[in-house]
């Protein structure tokens, strides 16, 4: 049987910095090359890499959000990407701007079927969101680390609000556990 955090897999990276000046993005759409900007649709202007594969969302405040990325790696190289894009319009960028991962996305897999009508009782209602009407998920809310897995019948996870790919395996660590003791995990 697969140890269920060698299922683990980051689906999506998101990170915001800033350059610490307004921007014109009108203007560094006319000039940035395969810039997206439609201000009625949406208020930043997006600039998509390839490789690394990842959307930067770059706003008149000069905030840039990067999401699409599988690795923190992934989401640095985007983001130096986008700095040196900009440094080429003559727009001053700070040497290394922080980057502050703000969420990871990750999925996993516990290799078995899970009951969730018993898990929703076995795990306490204080913690626990399970409207199978509404959404085919459970909710389970943990405090540490602080994410939000959601748990599927077919035993597949997924875990949100992780800051480090660390806490995605405490978390599965922690189910895992949690749903052995209750008798839950055959």
């Amino acid at each position: 049987m697969t140890d269920p955090k060698e299922t683990i897999n980051i689906e999506n990276v998101v990170a915001s910095t800033g350059i610490g000046q307004e921007l014109d993005l009108q203007s560094v759409a006319m000039d940035l090359e395969g810039a997206d900007y439609d201000p009625e649709q949406f208020p930043g202007l997006v600039y998509r890499t390839q490789e690394p594969k990842s959307a930067a969302l770059i706003f008149r405040s000069g905030k840039i959000v990067c999401t699409g990325a599988k690795s923190t790696d992934d989401v640095h190289e985007s983001l130096r990407i986008v700095f040196d894009k900009l440094r080429d319009l003559n727009i001053q960028v700070n040497e290394d701007p922080e980057i502050v991962v703000q969420n990871i996305v990750t999925s996993a897999d516990l290799g078995r079927n899970l009951n969730l009508n018993a898990i929703a009782i076995g795990l306490g209602l204080e913690n626990i969101e399970y409207e199978p009407e509404q959404f085919p998920g459970l909710v389970y809310r943990l405090d540490e680390p602080e994410v939000v897995a959601l748990l599927f019948g077919s035993g597949k996870l997924v875990i949100t609000g992780g800051k480090k790919p660390e806490d995605a395996e405490h978390a599965v660590d922690k189910i895992v556990s949690r749903l052995e003791d209750l008798g839950l995990l055959e």
